[in-house]
């Protein structure tokens, strides 16, 4: 993937924590409302150790069929939910879309909030995706598009539409998406954390290449330090973040793009996805602990490349990073394929065999049990461990 890469000199800054720079001087800073590194550490140290999932609801293919209201099924997802509290699951990484709230404001914050109910009523509280830099560009309301078999993650979609993101005059309708779903649930203790952008610099599109606007990275680059201003305006108690992800910068230094400072340079607690072996995992903790704030995995678990949970959520859990692995239920989303499977879709080598042998994302099968004992029980184990036992070994 050839991403356009770019860097700011910026002056030195430093946050008046311990005398020393909480944040690498290239890293640029847009909003002086941002929260102060001691100010982040004091929040999470009140909180559990957040351990979940990126949850996507088996009876759907993507965001829009989650929520709309054709398709919104509550007992399903206080089903699959239970399920999610028998792991010792504590939070859930759920997407939402700005479609949604354009067509029908009031009914969608209605679903919200039966979701947040559903939830909480579990014990487990929500991080909220706004957007999303992933995969089919154009979507729509209405019927969503079948499963590709064998294709993972086949009908998952943006938000916003590409016309949308070409058109300036247009981000007015996100600005007011952004400001109503955060006024509506910004001071509400079921949502944990505002994730703004879901990778916002992913360019990769596969088969769909033809479809992605040229000019994508430079309209994000200039929509995204805007979107944390409308969250911010809308004043919620929750703090902010959006996740860095690809960059092989190991110091996240000279190389970080402009979308990447604005990502590290406004979120409240820093955020990052790894699907690579416990080592490199461990390795990016360390380099992001250097900006002094409590960090989040919200994707990982990649079982055929590394990413497992007997190697991976231990040392998580060792210097108490937040963890939400992709996928609960085996679903529509079909997660349980490789990446690669955009190229070659996984054909069952036996009449009849509904997924692989070896699962890449996703916990449990559809009927509730977990694709692998050993994996659930170190979920329980983990996740039992009072989060003060945790902060004093970290």
């Amino acid at each position: 993937m050839l991403l356009r890469m770019e860097f700011v000199a910026q002056s030195s800054r430093f946050d008046a924590v311990g005398g020393t720079s909480a944040l690498p001087n290239n890293v640029l800073r847009l909003d002086r409302d941002r929260w102060s590194p001691e100010r982040a550490r004091r929040w999470y140290d009140q909180q559990p150790w957040f351990v979940g999932a990126n949850y996507v609801p088996a009876y759907a293919i993507n965001q829009i069929e989650m929520w709309q209201a054709e398709t919104f099924d509550p007992a399903a997802i206080a089903r699959e939910l239970d399920w999610a509290r028998d792991l010792g699951m504590n939070s859930m990484r759920v997407f939402l879309h700005d479609l949604l709230w354009r067509d029908d404001p009031a009914g969608f914050q209605s679903r919200i909030d039966q979701y947040l109910d559903i939830a909480a009523e579990r014990g487990i509280r929500s991080m909220v995706v706004l957007f999303d830099s992933v995969w089919h560009p154009e979507p729509r309301l209405g019927p969503q598009t079948a499963p590709i078999s064998g294709v993972h993650n086949s009908g998952w979609v943006q938000s916003p539409h590409r016309d949308t993101l070409e058109n300036p005059n247009e981000w007015l309708w996100l600005r007011d998406y952004v400001d109503g779903v955060v006024r509506a649930f910004g001071r509400d203790d079921r949502v944990a954390i505002w994730d703004v952008w879901n990778e916002p610099d992913n360019i990769f599109m596969g088969t769909l290449e033809h479809l992605q606007s040229p000019r994508k990275f430079e309209l994000v680059a200039e929509l995204l330090p805007q979107v944390f201003s409308w969250v911010r305006a809308a004043d919620p108690l929750q703090p902010l973040t959006s996740a860095v992800w690809h960059n092989h910068d190991w110091r996240w230094g000279p190389m970080l793009n402009t979308i990447e400072q604005t990502q590290l340079g406004e979120s409240d607690v820093i955020s990052f996805h790894n699907y690579e072996w416990p080592e490199k995992f461990e390795a990016r903790i360390g380099q992001l602990s250097e900006y002094g704030r409590p960090i989040f995995c919200t994707e990982w678990l990649a079982r055929s490349v590394g990413s497992l949970v007997e190697t991976v959520l231990p040392v998580a859990h060792q210097h108490r990073v937040s963890m939400y692995n992709w996928g609960l239920v085996a679903g529509r989303s079909q997660t349980v394929f490789p990446w690669d499977s955009w190229k070659t879709p996984w054909m069952p080598e036996t009449a009849g065999e509904e997924h692989p042998p070896v699962w890449f994302h996703d916990l449990l099968r559809p009927d509730g049990t977990p694709y692998r004992a050993a994996e659930a029980n170190i979920f329980r184990m983990l996740a039992s461990q009072p989060a003060a036992q945790m902060t004093a070994r970290a």
